[in-house]
């Protein structure tokens, strides 16, 4: 396949979605949970009637219900006292008889606070970190593309990698109240990690391509593209394998990891995208 004819194509539709994504989060923006804004996290379990969501959003007015397996329920409030927490936990059983408090977590808006400035700094300095890191590992092939330009290429398609996922939330936030927690931010850091592995795969083809031609590079797009081809089965099967995975514990697994599972699904995705047709041809972009 001769994707570097076609680059230009491929990194449109790139453009394409991190700008869609950006404008999601722009208009949109994204709905902090708890974890990130303070407030209150309740787990309940009923044990003889189990009520439906209407039923439940009826009683705890303005929070954010998530339905579990077993009876249960995961509620998120801004804020409840404990005689509060009392008379809800007496109502609830008068109207749906025995109610099991299986959590209670308050969360208070500094340490919220906290963790969102924590959550912000660690995806940006592992994006750094690893752009630094390729940089340095590709110090000795400095021709004809400098090793400095390696790292800003995987900084670039990290950050679509991270960016879409994003999006996605920011849209479904506003169609499903959807929050952003600390699992977001794991997500994204799992999608960062095997997005940059999938991307190293093919850098390090080319390096080893470039080594081998020594003196005798040639036309430098086409040895980018034969790099390509010659991994292009190992990217789509190795991304396959995770993908599969991921897609039976959307569908099979626990509803309280529907959504983290997503995130990685969709970043996995776009990391395979980004590592053949974003990262590669952009080398031949900026060579």
């Amino acid at each position: 396949m001769n994707i570097i004819k076609h680059r230009f194509v491929f990194l449109s539709i790139a453009a394409v979605l991190m700008v869609a994504s950006v404008s999601a989060i722009a208009v949109f923006g994204l709905r902090p949970g708890i974890d990130f804004s303070g407030g209150v996290s309740w787990q309940l379990k009923f044990t003889q009637t189990v009520p439906t969501r209407d039923q439940l959003e009826s009683v705890f007015s303005g929070a954010v219900i998530t339905p579990q397996e077993g009876g249960q329920f995961l509620i998120r409030l801004p804020f409840v006292d404990d005689v509060e927490r009392q008379q809800i936990l007496v109502g609830l059983h008068k109207q749906f008889g025995d109610v099991e408090e299986l959590q209670f977590q308050n969360i208070g808006p500094a340490v919220g606070e906290d963790l969102k400035k924590k959550a912000i700094w660690a995806v940006g300095l592992v994006l750094l970190a690893i752009s630094l890191y390729v940089a340095f590992a590709f110090r000795k092939v400095s021709k004809p593309v400098s090793s400095w330009k390696y790292g800003i290429i995987t900084l670039i398609t990290l950050f679509h990698d991270a960016l879409v996922p994003a999006g996605m939330f920011a849209v479904l936030g506003r169609l499903l109240n959807l929050e952003v927690d600390t699992n977001f931010v794991v997500a994204i850091l799992v999608v960062v990690g095997f997005s940059v592995h999938d991307t190293i795969v093919v850098f390090d083809r080319i390096r080893e391509n470039l080594r081998i031609a020594g003196s005798n590079v040639g036309d430098f797009s086409s040895l980018v593209n034969s790099s390509i081809n010659q991994t292009f089965a190992r990217s789509i099967n190795t991304s396959l394998t995770l993908i599969l995975t991921l897609v039976a514990l959307y569908f099979l697994g626990p509803a309280a990891l529907q959504y983290f599972v997503l995130t990685i699904l969709v970043g996995v995705v776009m990391g395979t995208y980004s590592s053949i047709f974003i990262a590669s041809p952009l080398l031949t972009v900026v060579k």
